[in-house]
C-alpha cells in the first residue's frame, strides 16, 4: 500500500454553540465604526502590565543567582547518531548543541527533547547526562511549540491593545487560539484583525526572548491579582506548597508549563484566521470570553502553501456540498441530529450495506439493544463515573435512566444472559443501534461532531490465545475498506492513562498482545507503508487502544476506526465462559448470582447525603470451576457513519463513486421526440437498482449535460435517433473528459451489464475504456 496533547483539551472544544450566529449578532450591535482606525495599542498601557514586570524581574533574578550556585558536573549528551557530545550541567544548553552542529540546523530547531520524553527550551542549560533531540516545525510537537508560542504573541498583542484578562492560549490541530475577556464584556471585531497583527510584526521583529520562571502558588496569585480566570486556574490546578512555570516574552508573562522557541523572531509568518465566543471552561454558566484563532510558520511560502489549502478544503467542506447536493440538514429544534435527505440516506445505506457484507464474510453476528437504560447499567460497566457529563440523563418512574452513548455494556450483557462454552468464541457482536452524546453547543459542526449518530460498533468476547489473530482480522478489514476508497492511515497504540480500571499486570499484558499484533501487520505490508507510533497515556480507562488516523486526499488525519482490547467489562459483568477442562470432584458450578434483597433485619445502606443506597444491577462474582474471563475488543472501521461520511465528501469533493453515489446515471434525450426511449431506458436501469433519473426538461441538450456534470452523475446517457433504433446509449463518465464528445453509440444491454460489474467491484475505473479509445480514433481522423 502506499506510504501514507491534555489539560486544555475540555477547554479547546469551549465554543458557544452557533458561534457564526454569535458573531454576526454581535457585529449588528457593534459600532458602525471601523475598529481599525482608532488607536493600534493602549497609551498608557493597563497598570498591571508593570506590577506584573517588576514582580518577575525580582524573582527571576533570585532564580538565576540560585541556578549560578549550583555544582557544574561534566555530563555527556548522546544524539540520535550515536554521536556524543561533552558539556556541563547548567551551563551547556542544547541551543549551544545546535550551534556547534550548523548554524542553519540551529535557525530551524524549535523545541528539544530529552530523553526521548521530555520537551526542554532551547536556552534552558541541560542539568544531567541525557540524550538529545533536536525538533523542527516538521515535527509534529515541535510544531505544537512553535504554534504554543505563537499564541503568547498573539496574547501580548491582545493585552497591548484591549487590556484584556486573558484565559488559555493553547496549540490546537490547526494552529493556536487565545481565549480572553475584554474590559466592561466588549467584543472583538474583524476589523481588529489587522491592528493586532500589526503589533505581532512589532512583537516579532523585536525578537523578544521567552524566560522560563518557576514560582510558588502564593506569588502567582500576587501575579494575577487582577485577572480572576487566572486566579480561578491557579487555585484550582495547583497543590498548595508546590510551584509552576511562567513565561515572559516582551510585556507579557503568562501563566505557562512551556516549552517555548528562543524568541519571537522566529515567528516570520502570522495570521488571523477567526474570532467568536466562548465560555470560561466550556460551562455556560460561567462567564463569556472572546477566542481569536490565528496560524503561523516559520516563513511565509508555508503560510501561502496553507492559504491554498484552505481554500482547496473550502470548496470541499462537507457541508457545502451537503446542501449543493440535497444529502442532509440540520433543524434548530434538534441540534447535532442530522436530518437525512433521500440521497444522503442512499450514501449511508451504501455505507451500511458494504460493512455489512464483510460482517458476513467475516462470521460477525448482528444484534438490536435498546436506546435507553437504567443509570444501573453503566454504574456497573463503570461509565457513568467517567462519561457522565456525557450522556443525555432522564427521570423515568422516579428513576434515572441514560439514552447509551455506546453499545459496550448492553453487549457484555448479552453476552452473559446464557451460559457460555470455549466452542462459541470468538463471538462477535455487531450493532448499528443509533447513540446518543451530549456534546458542547459550540463543538458542533456539521456531521463531524454530532449528538445522535450510528456508528459500526462492534465487540469480540475472544479468548487470551485468539487476541493476535482476531487483530489480525481487523487489521485486513481495515486494510480492504479504506483501499476500495483511496484512503491512507496511520496507526497509534495508547497505553494506560493516570486514571484507569483495573490492575497494571493485566495492562502491561494487554499492550503488549497489541504491539505484538501491530509488529506483523507491520512486518506483513509488502510497500512498507504501514508503521506505528506508540501514544503513551492516552488509552481508555478500561484498557489499551489502537487508533487508526485516516488520510485523505488532502493529506488531513481523521479520527475513525479504533481497536480497543478490554479486560475491565469482563470483570464488571462477571462474564465467563466454560473452558472444557473438566470441573475436580468436589467442586461446583456456581450459579449466576443475583441482587438479593436485603434481610428485614439489616438496615438498608446509606450513601453521604443519608439517603438509601441503591442496588447493583450484578453482584460481582469470582470465576466458576472450570470457567474463564473472556477479552472484550472493542472495534468500529469507519467509526461514526455521520462522521464518515463527511470524511467522504470531502476526500472525493463531492465526487462519489459510482457504487455509493446517490445519481449514478441520467438519461438525456435529444429532443421530446425521444423522451419516451430515454425513460425506458432509465427504468431498465432503475430495474437493475441503479439511482437514474430523466433529464425531460426544455433546456438545450448542452444546458441538460452541464446540469448533470454540476449535480456530479457518473455517467450521462445521452440517446437520440440513432440509440432509439439500435437501443444504445451515448455515454459520457464523469471523471474522463476524453468521453464528453457524443457520436460513439453503445448498445444497451452491454452497458448495463458493465455498470453491474462496476458497482459489484466497487470500482473507481473507466467501464467504458473503448469508448474513450473509439472518440480518439474519430479525432484523429477527423
Amino acid at each position: 500500500m502506499e506510504k501514507v496533547e491534555k489539560v486544555t483539551e475540555a477547554l479547546k472544544k469551549a465554543t458557544i454553540g452557533g458561534d457564526e450566529k454569535k458573531a454576526k449578532k454581535e457585529k449588528k450591535a457593534a459600532p458602525a465604526a471601523d475598529a481599525s482606525a482608532g488607536p493600534l495599542e493602549m497609551n498608557p498601557p493597563p497598570s498591571f502590565i508593570q506590577e506584573r514586570i517588576d514582580l518577575f524581574d525580582r524573582l527571576y533574578k533570585e532564580q538565576q543567582e540560585e541556578i549560578a550556585s549550583r555544582p557544574r558536573e561534566d555530563i555527556t549528551i548522546t544524539m540520535p547518531d550515536g554521536t556524543i557530545k561533552v558539556g556541563k550541567s547548567y551551563e551547556t544548553t542544547p541551543a549551544e548543541i545546535a550551534k556547534g552542529i550548523s548554524n542553519s540546523l540551529f535557525k530551524r530547531t524549535v523545541v528539544a527533547r530529552i530523553d526521548g520524553e521530555t520537551l526542554w527550551d532551547l536556552e534552558r542549560p541541560l542539568e544531567k547526562s541525557c540524550k538529545l533531540e533536536l525538533l523542527d516545525f516538521n515535527d509534529d510537537q515541535g510544531k505544537f511549540v512553535f504554534w504554543h508560542s505563537s499564541a503568547h504573541i498573539l496574547g501580548e498583542a491582545c493585552e497591548r491593545r484591549f487590556g484584556c484578562s486573558l484565559c488559555i492560549g493553547p496549540p490546537v490541530d490547526n494552529g493556536f487560539y487565545y481565549e480572553m475577556a475584554l474590559p466592561d464584556g466588549a467584543a472583538v471585531q474583524s476589523t481588529d484583525w489587522a491592528p493586532l497583527e500589526s503589533i505581532v510584526s512589532k512583537v516579532v521583529k523585536e525578537k523578544q526572548p521567552f524566560q522560563r520562571l518557576e514560582m510558588s502558588k502564593e506569588d502567582l496569585l500576587k501575579m494575577f491579582a487582577y485577572n480572576k480566570y487566572k486566579q480561578h486556574i491557579i487555585k484550582d490546578k495547583i497543590e498548595d506548597g508546590t510551584k509552576t512555570t511562567v513565561y515572559r516574552n516582551g510585556p507579557l508573562i503568562d501563566l505557562c508549563r512551556g516549552p517555548h522557541v528562543p524568541d519571537t523572531g522566529r515567528i516570520e509568518a502570522f495570521a488571523i484566521m477567526k474570532n467568536s465566543s466562548s465560555y470560561f471552561l466550556g460551562d455556560a454558566n460561567n462567564d463569556s470570553l472572546q477566542r481569536i484563532y490565528g496560524v503561523s510558520f516559520p516563513d511565509k511560502k508555508q503560510m501561502a502553501a496553507h492559504k491554498k489549502f484552505l481554500e482547496e478544503a473550502a470548496k470541499r467542506d462537507h457541508r457545502l456540498i451537503g446542501k449543493q447536493q440535497e444529502l442532509f440538514y440540520f433543524e434548530e429544534c434538534s441540534p447535532g441530529s442530522a436530518m437525512w435527505l433521500p440521497h444522503g440516506m442512499r450514501i449511508h445505506n451504501a455505507i451500511m450495506d458494504y460493512i455489512k457484507e464483510e460482517y458476513w464474510a467475516r462470521g460477525y453476528d448482528e444484534v438490536m439493544t435498546p436506546n435507553m437504560f437504567n443509570v444501573s447499567l453503566w454504574e456497573q460497566s463503570g461509565h457513568l463515573a467517567h462519561y457522565k457529563e456525557d450522556m443525555f440523563l432522564l427521570d423515568v418512574d422516579k428513576e434515572q435512566f441514560g439514552l447509551k452513548p455506546m453499545n459496550c455494556p448492553a453487549h457484555a450483557m448479552m453476552f452473559r444472559h446464557r451460559e457460555r462454552s470455549h466452542k462459541e468464541l470468538p463471538l462477535r457482536l455487531a450493532d448499528f443501534g443509533v447513540l446518543h452524546r451530549n456534546e458542547a453547543s459550540g463543538a458542533l459542526s456539521g456531521l463531524t461532531r454530532v449528538r445522535r449518530f450510528q456508528q459500526d460498533d462492534a465487540h469480540i468476547f475472544c479468548r487470551e490465545d485468539q487476541i493476535k489473530e482476531e487483530v489480525a482480522d481487523l487489521f485486513d478489514f481495515m486494510r480492504k475498506f479504506y483501499g476500495i476508497l483511496g484512503l491512507t492511515f496511520k496507526l497509534k497504540l495508547s497505553t494506560r492513562p493516570e486514571k484507569f480500571l483495573g490492575e497494571i499486570e493485566t495492562w502491561d499484558r494487554a499492550e503488549s498482545r497489541l504491539k505484538e499484533a501491530l509488529d506483523e501487520f507491520a512486518a506483513s505490508d509488502k510497500d512498507g507503508g504501514v508503521s506505528w507510533e506508540l501514544n503513551p497515556g492516552d488509552g481508555a480507562f478500561y484498557g489499551p487502544k489502537i487508533d487508526i488516523a485516516v488520510l485523505d486526499c488532502l493529506n488531513r488525519p481523521w479520527q475513525c476506526a479504533t481497536i480497543q482490547l478490554d479486560f475491565q467489562q469482563p470483570q464488571n459483568f462477571s462474564l465467563e465462559y466454560q473452558t472444557g477442562e473438566a470441573v475436580q470432584k468436589g467442586e461446583t458450578k456456581a450459579a449466576v448470582e443475583e441482587p438479593a434483597p436485603p434481610a428485614p433485619e439489616a438496615e438498608a445502606e446509606k450513601d453521604k447525603d443519608g439517603k438509601e443506597k441503591k442496588k447493583p444491577l450484578l453482584i460481582k462474582k469470582a470465576l466458576s470451576p472450570g470457567c474463564a474471563r473472556p477479552v472484550m475488543i472493542h472495534r468500529a472501521m469507519a467509526g461514526s457513519i455521520e462522521r464518515f461520511t463527511a470524511i467522504l465528501a470531502e476526500h472525493f469533493a463531492g465526487k462519489w463513486p459510482f457504487w455509493m453515489s446517490p445519481r449514478q446515471v441520467i438519461v438525456i434525450p435529444v429532443g421530446m421526440g425521444f423522451l419516451d426511449y430515454a425513460k425506458e431506458v432509465a427504468a431498465l436501469l432503475k430495474n437493475e437498482k441503479f439511482y437514474a433519473d430523466v433529464d425531460s426538461s426544455g433546456n438545450t441538450l448542452q444546458k441538460k449535460i452541464r446540469n448533470g456534470q454540476l449535480a456530479q452523475y457518473n455517467f450521462v446517457f445521452v440517446v437520440g435517433d440513432d440509440e432509439m433504433r439500435n437501443r444504445k446509449v451515448n455515454i459520457r463518465y464523469r471523471d474522463d473528459t476524453s468521453t464528453q464528445a457524443r457520436d460513439v453509440p453503445f448498445d444497451l444491454d452491454e452497458a448495463i451489464q458493465k455498470l453491474r460489474q462496476l458497482k459489484s467491484d466497487r470500482g473507481m475505473y473507466n467501464p467504458f475504456p473503448h469508448v474513450a479509445e473509439a472518440r480518439k480514433e474519430e479525432e484523429v481522423k477527423a
